[in-house]
């Protein structure tokens, strides 16, 4: 099976997960590649998992200060901050079949390649069930994935730096005031990479490229002309609306 490897793109919350469903929706009708993508996210955005509210998730106040946008997953899991500076994101889309039926399984396979990623880069780290990778007993990465129509898609966050300040302010993940004491108390459960190795970007890059390659048949591409055009209007038609912003 060949592959269609995306390299780094920078877009806002509504297109980047409007990409991944219409490439979901090619891989399925034979239009598209299985495709591994990596992108960021500008602005900054806080993502919600599919089946969580995003008034109890999301302080919108602070997002709306700050100018970081928010978007509903159609995967499930728990509401992440999406830092432009200080964060990784990667896409795997491709035939649920190509993938263990058990979900831990399909984990530990995609979330394999993450771990040879930081290896290469001299970071031992380790995957931890149901989807996170932790390096020294903290969280580096997590995952989401979501099987439809006989496509699994998995993405997930790699931690580069850490804005712990920002994070808090913008996920409500204590209504009491922000105070060291939790900010320190999270850094003994989160880690990031400048935190083990001072690498740029583009060798973090390099490094999950040639993990998530690595004995596969691929060629580097774009989204065709189609694909762009189902994700334009998916941003705006779905993930852009209130109605799928505030369904729960």
């Amino acid at each position: 099976m060949k592959w269609r490897i995306v390299k780094p793109e920078t877009h806002g919350a509504f297109m980047n997960m409007a990409i991944d469903e219409a490439v979901s929706e090619g891989v399925r009708n034979g239009s598209s590649l299985p495709t591994i993508r990596f992108y960021n996210w500008k602005p900054s955005a806080v993502s919600i998992g599919y089946f969580q509210g995003i008034r109890d998730e999301v302080n919108l106040g602070t997002c709306g200060e700050l100018g970081v946008d928010c978007i509903r997953r159609w995967t499930g899991g728990g509401a992440v901050y999406h830092d432009y500076e200080g964060e990784v994101t990667y896409s795997v889309i491709a035939p649920a079949s190509v993938f263990p039926k058990n979900i831990i399984e399909s984990y530990r396979l995609i979330c394999g390649w993450l771990v040879k990623a930081l290896g290469t880069l001299g970071i031992e780290a380790e995957f931890q069930p149901i989807n996170d990778i932790l390096v020294g007993n903290k969280k580096i990465s997590g995952s989401a994935q979501t099987r439809r129509g006989g496509i699994l898609l998995q993405h997930g966050t790699l931690l580069y730096d850490l804005d712990l300040a920002t994070m808090f302010s913008v996920l409500n993940v204590s209504r009491q005031k922000i105070s060291d004491k939790m900010i320190k108390s999270a850094e003994e459960r989160v880690t990031c990479i400048l935190k083990h190795r001072d690498v740029d970007k583009k060798e973090v890059y390099d490094a999950l490229i040639g993990a998530f390659t690595e004995g596969r048949e691929y060629e580097f591409g774009t989204w065709s002309q189609s694909e762009l055009a189902r994700a334009r209007e998916l941003a705006r038609r779905k993930y852009g609306s209130n109605e799928w912003m505030y369904l729960r």
